[in-house]
């Protein structure tokens, strides 16, 4: 860059940058004091779609959504688990239709977006919240079991979201939330695999989000979620000293409340972005004693998981 013109055209930019940087966080800080529930967008009459809406924290997003006035679709491949959640929200006075799905199986997902669609409706919301965990090293992981791990916690969300991203471009309107991890920011022990398929899913959130923006499609909105263990039964047995298990219900609520507010990222507890800027000024070794102090290599070594009776 010797032209001293394009020199100049840089420096006007990183001043404006500056500029623009410091009136979010003035925004930011004077928003932080205004309660939420002013901060929130209208979303009754609006189609929610859940993956993963059978169990967990997928159904209690369920319940919220239709608290909201949210017309709720709940996917999940137990068709079981699938009725009960649309049975809780219907005795809540919500309106929910449920459809089982193999999510691993792409033909499958665009069949039943193509049925949601002609059934329901267009969809404004779309929650990637479907999650697998395998809980074993490397080498005693299965490969079908890496595969699926990867199918369900990444790759079905490019599915997903090529079913439903069309008619939110067109209209540009929609929210696409992707539920990732802690572990998609930083790696672990006992969940090679899982860690792998969380940092896919938090860089499909971060490109998705990039690609939407310099398309010019400003009001379809993206939210990723990390949040560290949340005590569904998914990773029973984990425990952490120093780190919290989130309450299910909590946690649910706290990712209604970030759709409504279009937050970008959500790291639940919410002090968990302090830990990551250390990582980022902190070199490997101190990271590795930082872990050690955390007692983090220890938090895999009584996993047990979700029992299939669950």
């Amino acid at each position: 860059m010797s032209d001293p013109s394009e020199i100049l055209v840089l420096v006007g930019r990183l001043l404006l940058w500056v500029v623009v940087t410091i009136y979010y966080i003035l925004e930011a800080t004077v928003l932080w004091f205004v309660p939420r529930k002013y901060k929130f967008k209208d979303i009754r009459g609006n189609v929610a779609l859940v993956t993963g809406g059978g169990s967990g924290i997928g159904r209690l997003m369920c319940l919220r959504l239709a608290a909201e006035g949210a017309i709720v679709v709940t996917w999940d491949v137990s068709e079981a688990g699938n009725l009960e959640t649309a049975k809780l929200v219907q005795a809540a006075a919500g309106k929910c239709h449920a459809y089982t799905v193999d999510l691993c199986d792409r033909n499958a997902v665009y069949a039943t977006a193509a049925k949601v669609k002609e059934e329901v409706g267009k969809v404004d919301i779309l929650i990637n919240n479907a999650g697998v965990v395998t809980g074993k090293s490397l080498m005693d992981s299965p490969d079908d079991s890496i595969v699926k791990t990867f199918d369900v916690n990444a790759i079905c969300h490019f599915w997903t979201t090529k079913a439903f991203l069309g008619d939110m471009m067109a209209a540009d309107k929609g929210h696409i939330v992707t539920i990732a991890s802690m572990a998609g920011k930083m790696g672990g022990s006992m969940v090679v695999d899982y860690c792998a398929s969380k940092f896919a899913a938090v860089g499909f959130h971060e490109s998705l989000q990039a690609e939407l923006k310099v398309g010019g499609k400003f009001g379809v909105k993206t939210t990723v979620v990390c949040p560290m263990l949340i005590s569904t039964g998914m990773f029973e047995g984990s425990y952490t000293r120093f780190f919290p298990l989130l309450e299910p219900k909590w946690v649910a609520d706290e990712v209604v409340d970030a759709i409504l507010m279009d937050v970008s990222t959500l790291y639940l507890p919410h002090y968990m972005w302090i830990l990551l800027l250390k990582l980022l000024m902190l070199p490997q070794k101190s990271i590795d004693h930082l872990a050690h102090a955390l007692d983090m290599g220890d938090l895999m070594k009584n996993f047990v998981g979700r029992r299939k009776a669950d």
